[in-house]
C-alpha cells in the first residue's frame, strides 16, 4: 500500500472510522504475511502433483483427495473461524492458525504414507482457514470503510505472491534437494511470521477498540442468531455465490490440475508449464490491483466485473479443452491471463457482504463468502479426478465439469443481485437519515 494512499485515509474517513496511516499498514503487513505464507503451503502440493503420486502410489483420484480434504476442512472451518475472530480477534485466531499449518506442512514432509500425508493436509487446511477471515477482520480494524475493496484486493495480492514463491521457488527446490528438504525448510517461514505476529501484531488502534459484547452474546443460542442474521441478507448470499462462481477454475488449475493437464493433455514440459502456471499468478497480482482501484471508485461495477470474469473463464476454459489435438501456445498463454482473474473477481463477494452487515458481524459474514469459491473448488477437485479415472484420462470430458458449476453458480448470482441491491439502497438511505443531527 503505496505512501500516497495511507496519506490519504484521513479525506476517505467516516465519523468512527480507524484512521488508517502508516502504523495501519505495518501492522496490516505483519498480519497479510501470516497469509502469504499459508497460501505458500496451500499451494506448494499444486507444483508436487505427479512426485506425490510416485511418492505414495496413488491414482488420480487419490491425489485429488489432498487437495479435497485440505478444502474440505478449510471451508468447513469458515463459518466458526468467522465467529471465533469475532470473539476473539485478529491475534489469537491468527495465532492458531500459524502453528496448525506449520505443523502440517512439518508433517507432511516426513509423511511415508498415503494416510499420515492426508492427516497432514488436513491439519494444515484447519490453520490455513483462519487467515484470511482473520487478514479482511484486520483491514476492517486499521483502515477507513472506503478502503475495504483495495485492501482486500491487496490481501488477495499478496496471496498470489505466496502462489508464485510455490511455482518459483518450492518446484525448484523440490526437484533440487528432495521432498523433505523442500516441505521441511519451506515451515521455518511459519517460525518466522509466528514470532513477527506474537512481537508486533495488534487488533485495533489504540482507542479504536470494538465495545466489549454482552453477556447474553455467548452460547449456541447466540451462534445461531449471529449465522441466521448475516445469511438472511442478501448481500452475504449474494457474495457468497459470487465468490463460489468466480474463484474455482484458477483454483483447481493452479491447486493440483493445471500442471498434470499442461502436460499430459497438451504435451508441454514440466519447465514450460510451470511458467504458464506463474502467469497465472502475475496475472492475478496484476488485475486484483485493477480490480481492487475499479471496485473503491465504483460500486455499480462490481457485478458486471464479476459475471465479465466468469463469461472469459468459461470461454477461455472452452477453447483449449475442445481444440483438436494439442491447443497452440498462444491460446494456452491467453487462458492462463485469464484464470488470473479468477481470484480478484471472487474478492467481489466480500464487497456486497461487507456493506451489508455490522462490525460485531463482519467475521461470520466472511466465512460464510469465503466457503463459497472453496466449496466449488472442492467438488470440482474431486469431479476431475474421477472422471479422469473413469475415462482413462480423458481431459475434455474432465475438465467439462468447471462448466456445470458455473452454470448454477450464474443462475443464483441473477436471482439474488436485485435483492441484494435493494437491500443496499435502503441501508444507505438509512444510514444518511440517521447522520442528520437536528439541533436541540
Amino acid at each position: 500500500m503505496s505512501s500516497a494512499s495511507s496519506s490519504s485515509d484521513s479525506a476517505l474517513r467516516l465519523p468512527g472510522d480507524p484512521p488508517g496511516g502508516r502504523r495501519a499498514v505495518a501492522v496490516w503487513c505483519i498480519g497479510v504475511s501470516v497469509y502469504f505464507v499459508a497460501v505458500i503451503f496451500r499451494t506448494s502440493l499444486g507444483v508436487a502433483g505427479l512426485d506425490a503420486v510416485e511418492r505414495f502410489d496413488i491414482n488420480a483420484s487419490a491425489l485429488s483427495t489432498f487437495s479435497i480434504l485440505q478444502l474440505l476442512v478449510y471451508a468447513g472451518m469458515q463459518i466458526p473461524v468467522g465467529l471465533m475472530v469475532d470473539r476473539l480477534g485478529t491475534k489469537k485466531v491468527l495465532t492458531i492458525g500459524v502453528v496448525l499449518f506449520t505443523l502440517g506442512q512439518l508433517g507432511f514432509a516426513f509423511s511415508s504414507s498415503y494416510g499420515t500425508a492426508l492427516v497432514s493436509r488436513a491439519l494444515l487446511g484447519c490453520g490455513d482457514a483462519m487467515t484470511f477471515i482473520s487478514v479482511l477482520r484486520l483491514g476492517t480494524r486499521w483502515f477507513p470503510a472506503r478502503r475495504g475493496p483495495l485492501v482486500a484486493q491487496l490481501a488477495g495480492l499478496v496471496g498470489m505472491a505466496g502462489n508464485l514463491v510455490s511455482t518459483l521457488v518450492i518446484a525448484r527446490l523440490l526437484h533440487g534437494i528432495g521432498w523433505e528438504a523442500a516441505f521441511a525448510g519451506s515451515a521455518v517461514a511459519g517460525v518466522v511470521v509466528l514470532v513477527l505476529m506474537l512481537l508486533f501484531l495488534k487488533d485495533h488502534p489504540e482507542g479504536y477498540a470494538a465495545p466489549p459484547l454482552p453477556a447474553s452474546h455467548k452460547g449456541a443460542a447466540y451462534v445461531r442468531a449471529q449465522i441466521s442474521a448475516a445469511w438472511r441478507e442478501p448481500g452475504t448470499r449474494l457474495g457468497l455465490w459470487v465468490h463460489f462462481t468466480t474463484q474455482f477454475p484458477a483454483m483447481v488449475f493452479l491447486l493440483l490440475w493445471g500442471l498434470p493437464f499442461l502436460v499430459e493433455a497438451q504435451g508441454l514440459s514440466r519447465g514450460t508449464a510451470g511458467e504458464l502456471l506463474t502467469l497465472v499468478v502475475l496475472s492475478n497480482m496484476t488485475v486484483g490491483l485493477v480490480y481492487g482501484q475499479v471496485v473503491a471508485r465504483h460500486h455499480s461495477a462490481r457485478l458486471p466485473l464479476a459475471l465479465g470474469t466468469v463469461a472469459a473463464t468459461a470461454v477461455l476454459w472452452a477453447l483449449p479443452v475442445v481444440w483438436p489435438g494439442q491447443a497452440p501456445m498462444w491460446l494456452l498463454v491467453v487462458m492462463c491471463v485469464v484464470l488470473g482473474a479468477c481470484g480478484p473477481a471472487s474478492m467481489i463477494g466480500f464487497d456486497f457482504a461487507r456493506p451489508a452487515n455490522p462490525p460485531e458481524r463482519q467475521g461470520t459474514a466472511s466465512g460464510i463468502v469465503n466457503m463459497g469459491g472453496f466449496v466449488a473448488s472442492m467438488t470440482t477437485l474431486l469431479a476431475v479426478g474421477v472422471l479422469l479415472d473413469a475415462t482413462g484420462d480423458d481431459y475434455r470430458i474432465a475438465f467439462s465439469a468447471v462448466f456445470v458449476l458455473q452454470a448454477f453458480g450464474v443462475g443464483q448470482i441473477l436471482r439474488l443481485r436485485k435483492r441484494a441491491a435493494r437491500a443496499e439502497r435502503e441501508r444507505v438511505v438509512a444510514s444518511r437519515v440517521t447522520s442528520v443531527h437536528v439541533p436541540a
